[in-house]
């Protein structure tokens, strides 16, 4: 039976991988920093296959014990600050669980596998690491332009997988995943505090929802769709770097527009009220990845096309909200 780490198994991607893997016959464990971690029980009720255990990202000696103790085949760093927003006002935060976290997974791993008990690593990078972007699509090859703390950190995280990789002959993965979601997305996420929003005005909870720029583009796809990319990059005969991404690209405001028709709300204008608070400081206005090599190489397809996915996100949050009610 395989072994498989995975941190930020509390996340949207952390149990989507975590559901692949077991379906694969997989040991799977979690990684949980703190003691009293507070969705440490969402995970237990809902993925109880999976063990949790404690580490944390700041600290190697947690992790250099957790590899010690599971003894992984496979090792996904999900765990992340990865709200983008956030990272403007905890910068210094997110450069240590987002970029040294990597370092620091790496240099466990390096130290505790070595040479008789390799590790196959997989590191979760990001297309905001392209941020102002200098082509479109964007590839593999494409120059990294980081327009916030978040993207800065994803950069130094994936230049240091490659640096292990190419140094220590390690078999290190990093996967350039374009925006994804779910209805498993946390709230502060702008797609799911629309579809949240948008069911709550529905039902007559909620006015209005306040959103910043409803002109930037991203290249959305499903969350479930994405973590199967990310195993199928750990069974190569050699280890490489994907974009994984659809090729589409839609504005916010065609999410938003999309969301409420779902709910049967056409004039979605009057409930959206724009707020200066939610723009970026330094904006990543267009964002389209070049999937060709994970369809070439991984033979990776998306299944969800985007009306499905708000859909869908809609359909979650109208029923999550009719239960409070009952």
């Amino acid at each position: 039976m395989p072994t498989a780490l995975i941190t930020g198994i509390t996340g949207q991607d952390g149990q989507y991988l975590a559901e692949v893997l077991h379906g694969e016959g997989y040991r799977v464990f979690g990684l949980i920093p703190g003691q009293r971690n507070p969705r440490a029980d969402l995970v237990a009720s809902g993925l109880p296959y999976v063990e949790l255990i404690e580490g944390d990202l700041a600290d190697l000696s947690s992790l250099i014990a957790a590899l010690e103790y599971t003894q992984p085949d496979e090792v996904y760093n999900l765990g992340a600050i990865s709200f983008v927003a956030l990272s403007f006002k905890q910068a210094e935060l997110t450069a240590n669980i987002t970029g040294l976290g990597v370092l620091r997974l790496l240099e466990a791993i390096r130290l505790v596998g070595g040479t008789d008990n390799p590790v196959r690593f997989y590191q979760a990078s990001s297309s905001e690491m392209f941020g102002k972007v200098r082509e479109t699509p964007q590839n593999e090859l494409t120059p990294l332009h980081p327009r916030s703390p978040y993207g800065s950190a994803k950069v130094f995280g994936h230049n240091t997988t490659v640096n292990y990789r190419e140094s220590y002959g390690m078999y290190a993965c990093s996967g350039i995943l374009f925006n994804h979601e779910s209805p498993r997305r946390g709230l502060e996420f702008v797609t799911r505090k629309v579809t949240n929003a948008v069911a709550r005005i529905a039902l007559g909870l909620q006015d209005e929802v306040a959103l910043g720029n409803l002109d930037a583009k991203r290249d959305w796809g499903f969350a479930g769709d994405y973590v199967t990319a990310m195993h199928l990059m750990l069974q190569q005969p050699e280890p490489d770097d994907f974009v994984i991404a659809t090729g589409k690209t839609h504005a916010v405001r065609d999410f938003v527009q999309l969301a409420f028709a779902a709910a049967g709300i056409d004039d979605w204008e009057r409930y959206v009220r724009i707020d200066p608070r939610f723009f970026r400081p330094a904006e990543v206005d267009l964002l389209v990845g070049d999937a060709s090599k994970a369809r070439r190489v991984l033979g990776w397809e998306p299944k969800m096309a985007f009306e499905e996915l708000v859909t869908t996100m809609v359909a979650h949050d109208l029923e999550a909200e009719q239960r409070k009610l009952s």
